[in-house]
């Protein structure tokens, strides 16, 4: 019925109706506003994560982001830069060839799981958080998206000690092998669909294989990834 009603109305008509009508499910449903989650929400972090510390941009920019449902704005979230963008790949090649392309694997794959454990403990909050960002259901972000996220993270936690090289069987007096190495720095673009799955698909592997990484969150949905930044500073991750 409802599509038979919007094929009559003018496209321009059409838009005005479905913002009405998302404007009065704002006011109703208790799944839009962060004061209206039965899991508080608040935004804790709005900087820039460069070398495991949260600072402002290098020249001061922000940029606003809003909750899709209602319009409103959310926060302020600091806007990152050239410069910045230098800092974070010093900053993460400076990880690369310190602490963190030297650690075990069977210690990377603690801090992966462990990082796992920590979004699970929050992940109410990652999945208000994530809804009033997006404006995708908060039930669907949490049973779907972070249950995944989850999964995902602890798959990649068992493979940084099973990843090997190969002995090639060649002819003559020859040995040949491969062996597996971490590329080094790696730049992680994240859509706004689903930004923390994503997020941990890009995580996982690049982490368990040794590579460091910078990461740009959608400017739509940058909130949850900064949140996740914050469990990742938690977890003991090296900088």
């Amino acid at each position: 019925m409802q599509r038979q009603i919007l094929r009559q109305i003018p496209r321009v008509q059409a838009s005005a109706f479905a913002v009405k009508s998302a404007a009065t499910a704002a006011k109703t449903s208790p799944l839009v506003l962060s004061r209206h989650f039965s899991t508080p929400v608040s935004v804790k972090q709005t900087n820039l994560l460069i070398n495991g510390e949260f600072v402002p941009s290098i020249k001061g920019k922000t940029f606003e982001t809003f909750n899709p449902a209602t319009e409103e704005k959310i926060a302020d979230v600091a806007e990152g830069g050239t410069a910045d963008i230098d800092a974070a790949v010093t900053a993460a090649r400076a990880a690369f060839d310190g602490p963190w392309r030297t650690m075990s694997a069977e210690d990377r794959g603690k801090l992966i799981y462990r990082l796992a454990e920590l979004i699970e403990e929050n992940i109410d909050e990652l999945a208000a958080l994530e809804a009033l960002d997006n404006g995708k259901p908060c039930s669907v972000a949490k049973a779907a998206d972070l249950g995944l996220v989850i999964k995902t993270l602890r798959y990649y936690a068992g493979w940084p000690d099973k990843i090997h090289g190969s002995v090639i069987p060649v002819s003559g007096p020859y040995l040949c092998y491969t062996k597996a190495e971490p590329v080094g720095v790696c730049a992680q673009i994240i859509p706004w669909n689903f930004p923390l799955l994503m997020m941990a698909w890009k995580l996982g592997p690049a982490l368990a294989a040794g590579n460091t990484i910078v990461l740009k969150p959608a400017e739509q949905t940058p909130l949850s990834a900064l949140r996740v930044g914050e469990l990742i500073v938690e977890a003991g991750f090296p900088k």
